[in-house]
Protein backbone atom coordinates (compact mmCIF):
# COMPACT_ATOMS: atom_id res chain seq x y z
CA UNK A 1 0.00 0.00 0.00
CA UNK A 2 1.38 3.87 -0.89
CA UNK A 3 0.26 6.88 0.43
CA UNK A 4 0.63 9.71 -2.43
CA UNK A 5 0.16 13.53 -1.64
CA UNK A 6 0.35 15.45 1.07
CA UNK A 7 -2.32 14.80 4.18
CA UNK A 8 -4.65 18.26 5.45
CA UNK A 9 -7.30 18.30 3.21
CA UNK A 10 -10.87 17.42 3.76
CA UNK A 11 -10.85 14.63 1.02
CA UNK A 12 -9.01 11.77 1.04
CA UNK A 13 -9.42 9.49 -1.66
CA UNK A 14 -8.70 5.32 -1.28
CA UNK A 15 -8.23 3.11 -4.92
CA UNK A 16 -9.11 -0.24 -4.35
CA UNK A 17 -7.56 -2.26 -7.12
CA UNK A 18 -8.77 -5.77 -7.78
CA UNK A 19 -7.58 -7.09 -11.17
CA UNK A 20 -6.06 -10.39 -11.42
CA UNK A 21 -2.69 -8.55 -13.22
CA UNK A 22 -0.56 -5.61 -12.63
CA UNK A 23 -0.43 -2.16 -14.61
CA UNK A 24 -3.85 -3.18 -15.90
CA UNK A 25 -6.66 -1.33 -18.13
CA UNK A 26 -8.70 -0.87 -15.47
CA UNK A 27 -5.56 0.38 -12.94
CA UNK A 28 -4.35 2.37 -16.14
CA UNK A 29 -7.92 4.25 -16.51
CA UNK A 30 -8.20 4.89 -12.77
CA UNK A 31 -5.22 6.35 -12.72
CA UNK A 32 -5.38 8.55 -15.68
CA UNK A 33 -8.79 9.78 -13.43
CA UNK A 34 -6.87 10.28 -10.31
CA UNK A 35 -4.34 12.58 -12.03
CA UNK A 36 -6.99 14.93 -12.19
CA UNK A 37 -7.39 14.93 -8.53
CA UNK A 38 -6.14 18.02 -6.68
CA UNK A 39 -2.48 17.82 -5.68
CA UNK A 40 -3.16 18.41 -1.96
CA UNK A 41 -5.67 15.35 -2.47
CA UNK A 42 -4.38 12.09 -0.39
CA UNK A 43 -4.56 8.94 -2.57
CA UNK A 44 -4.11 5.71 -1.09
CA UNK A 45 -4.15 2.39 -3.38
CA UNK A 46 -4.01 -0.67 -2.45
CA UNK A 47 -3.68 -4.00 -5.11
CA UNK A 48 -5.57 -6.61 -3.26
CA UNK A 49 -3.16 -9.24 -5.14
CA UNK A 50 -0.56 -8.33 -2.75
CA UNK A 51 -2.80 -8.41 0.32
CA UNK A 52 -3.30 -12.09 1.90
CA UNK A 53 -6.77 -12.02 2.46
CA UNK A 54 -8.60 -15.46 2.95
CA UNK A 55 -12.13 -15.89 1.67
CA UNK A 56 -14.88 -13.95 3.88
CA UNK A 57 -16.51 -16.37 6.76
CA UNK A 58 -19.71 -14.43 7.94
CA UNK A 59 -19.05 -14.91 11.89
CA UNK A 60 -21.85 -12.57 12.92
CA UNK A 61 -24.16 -15.65 15.03
CA UNK A 62 -21.07 -17.62 16.68
CA UNK A 63 -19.96 -16.62 20.27
CA UNK A 64 -16.98 -14.65 20.82
CA UNK A 65 -16.72 -13.00 17.17
CA UNK A 66 -14.04 -14.14 14.14
CA UNK A 67 -10.65 -12.56 14.56
CA UNK A 68 -9.05 -10.53 12.12
CA UNK A 69 -5.87 -10.54 10.55
CA UNK A 70 -3.48 -8.08 10.11
CA UNK A 71 -4.14 -7.30 6.49
CA UNK A 72 -7.40 -7.12 7.27
CA UNK A 73 -7.49 -4.60 10.05
CA UNK A 74 -5.04 -2.73 7.72
CA UNK A 75 -8.00 -2.74 4.98
CA UNK A 76 -10.41 -1.63 7.21
CA UNK A 77 -8.80 1.22 8.35
CA UNK A 78 -7.84 2.62 4.88
CA UNK A 79 -11.57 2.46 4.38
CA UNK A 80 -12.53 4.29 6.90
CA UNK A 81 -10.22 6.75 6.71
CA UNK A 82 -11.09 7.62 3.41
CA UNK A 83 -14.10 10.44 2.17
CA UNK A 84 -13.89 8.58 -1.15
CA UNK A 85 -13.62 4.90 -2.11
CA UNK A 86 -12.75 3.85 -5.54
CA UNK A 87 -13.10 0.33 -6.74
CA UNK A 88 -11.43 0.03 -9.22
CA UNK A 89 -12.40 -3.79 -10.96
CA UNK A 90 -12.22 -5.18 -13.99
CA UNK A 91 -15.85 -6.85 -15.60
CA UNK A 92 -14.88 -10.37 -15.03
CA UNK A 93 -18.57 -12.70 -16.34
CA UNK A 94 -20.23 -8.93 -16.06
CA UNK A 95 -19.48 -8.71 -12.22
CA UNK A 96 -16.55 -7.45 -10.16
CA UNK A 97 -13.02 -9.63 -9.93
CA UNK A 98 -13.31 -12.21 -7.04
CA UNK A 99 -10.59 -10.27 -5.32
CA UNK A 100 -12.87 -7.24 -5.28
CA UNK A 101 -16.02 -8.99 -4.25
CA UNK A 102 -14.35 -10.60 -1.19
CA UNK A 103 -12.93 -6.96 -0.13
CA UNK A 104 -16.68 -6.18 -0.25
CA UNK A 105 -17.51 -9.08 1.83
CA UNK A 106 -15.34 -7.93 4.22
CA UNK A 107 -17.68 -4.85 4.58
CA UNK A 108 -20.29 -7.46 6.02
CA UNK A 109 -18.20 -8.88 8.60
CA UNK A 110 -17.06 -4.52 9.53
CA UNK A 111 -20.38 -3.89 9.97
CA UNK A 112 -20.30 -6.27 13.26
CA UNK A 113 -17.01 -5.41 14.84
CA UNK A 114 -17.99 -4.12 18.35
CA UNK A 115 -17.30 -0.44 18.78
CA UNK A 116 -16.76 0.33 15.10
CA UNK A 117 -19.68 1.60 14.08
CA UNK A 118 -18.48 0.77 10.12
CA UNK A 119 -22.24 1.56 8.59
CA UNK A 120 -22.41 5.26 10.59
CA UNK A 121 -18.80 5.71 9.58
CA UNK A 122 -19.46 5.23 5.78
CA UNK A 123 -22.83 7.35 5.50
CA UNK A 124 -22.15 10.41 4.04
CA UNK A 125 -19.22 9.17 2.19
CA UNK A 126 -18.61 8.15 -1.45
CA UNK A 127 -18.01 5.27 -3.67
CA UNK A 128 -17.30 5.32 -7.44
CA UNK A 129 -16.20 2.04 -9.51
CA UNK A 130 -14.02 1.73 -12.66
CA UNK A 131 -14.06 -0.86 -14.86
CA UNK A 132 -12.31 -1.81 -18.44
CA UNK A 133 -14.14 -4.41 -20.55
CA UNK A 134 -13.66 -6.11 -23.73
CA UNK A 135 -17.57 -4.94 -25.10
CA UNK A 136 -17.90 -1.82 -26.63
CA UNK A 137 -21.61 -1.84 -25.49
CA UNK A 138 -21.18 -0.37 -21.89
CA UNK A 139 -24.33 -1.92 -20.61
CA UNK A 140 -22.82 -5.36 -20.29
CA UNK A 141 -21.35 -3.72 -16.78
CA UNK A 142 -25.45 -3.00 -15.26
CA UNK A 143 -24.42 -5.66 -12.93
CA UNK A 144 -21.30 -4.20 -11.58
CA UNK A 145 -22.69 -0.64 -11.58
CA UNK A 146 -25.64 -2.50 -9.64
CA UNK A 147 -23.80 -4.27 -7.39
CA UNK A 148 -22.03 -1.25 -6.05
CA UNK A 149 -25.06 1.31 -6.49
CA UNK A 150 -26.65 -0.91 -4.10
CA UNK A 151 -23.86 -1.38 -1.78
CA UNK A 152 -23.72 2.31 -1.49
CA UNK A 153 -27.46 2.73 -0.68
CA UNK A 154 -27.45 0.08 2.12
CA UNK A 155 -24.36 2.16 3.71
CA UNK A 156 -25.97 5.41 2.83
CA UNK A 157 -22.87 6.68 0.88
CA UNK A 158 -23.24 8.77 -1.64
CA UNK A 159 -22.29 7.08 -5.22
CA UNK A 160 -20.12 9.14 -7.78
CA UNK A 161 -21.04 6.35 -10.99
CA UNK A 162 -18.86 4.23 -12.52
CA UNK A 163 -16.22 5.31 -15.13
CA UNK A 164 -15.95 2.75 -17.60
CA UNK A 165 -13.72 1.55 -21.17
CA UNK A 166 -13.13 -0.20 -23.58
CA UNK A 167 -9.79 -2.61 -24.06
CA UNK A 168 -8.90 -6.28 -23.71
CA UNK A 169 -5.30 -6.66 -24.28
CA UNK A 170 -2.65 -4.70 -21.76
CA UNK A 171 -2.59 -1.18 -22.25
CA UNK A 172 -5.36 -0.80 -25.36
CA UNK A 173 -7.37 1.51 -22.86
CA UNK A 174 -5.13 4.23 -23.54
CA UNK A 175 -6.63 3.71 -27.21
CA UNK A 176 -10.53 4.31 -25.89
CA UNK A 177 -10.15 8.57 -26.64
CA UNK A 178 -14.15 8.84 -24.88
CA UNK A 179 -12.79 6.82 -22.03
CA UNK A 180 -9.51 9.22 -21.18
CA UNK A 181 -11.69 12.02 -21.80
CA UNK A 182 -14.16 10.94 -19.36
CA UNK A 183 -11.78 10.12 -16.72
CA UNK A 184 -10.78 14.36 -16.76
CA UNK A 185 -13.93 15.10 -15.11
CA UNK A 186 -14.70 11.79 -13.41
CA UNK A 187 -14.44 13.04 -9.81
CA UNK A 188 -15.77 16.52 -10.43
CA UNK A 189 -18.94 17.47 -8.77
CA UNK A 190 -20.69 16.16 -6.17
CA UNK A 191 -22.10 12.50 -6.10
CA UNK A 192 -25.97 11.81 -5.53
CA UNK A 193 -26.51 10.26 -2.23
CA UNK A 194 -27.49 6.46 -3.37
CA UNK A 195 -30.80 5.13 -3.14
CA UNK A 196 -32.36 1.83 -3.70
CA UNK A 197 -34.81 1.90 -6.45
CA UNK A 198 -38.08 1.28 -3.93
CA UNK A 199 -36.60 4.12 -2.66
CA UNK A 200 -36.76 6.43 -5.70
CA UNK A 201 -40.27 5.41 -5.89
CA UNK A 202 -41.29 6.93 -2.66
CA UNK A 203 -42.83 10.18 -2.32
CA UNK A 204 -40.80 10.06 1.28
CA UNK A 205 -37.17 9.96 -0.37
Amino acid sequence: MTLDAAPGTDRSFLFVLGSSRPDGNTEILARAAAAQLPADVPQRWVDLNELVLPDFQDGRHESGGRPGGDNEELLRQATLEATDVVIASPLYWYSLSAQTKRYLDYWSGWLNVPGSDFKARMAGRTLWGVTAMAHEEHEVADGLVTNLHHSAAYLRMRFGGVLTGTASRPGRIRADEQAMIRAKTFFQGEAPLALFPYEERSPQA
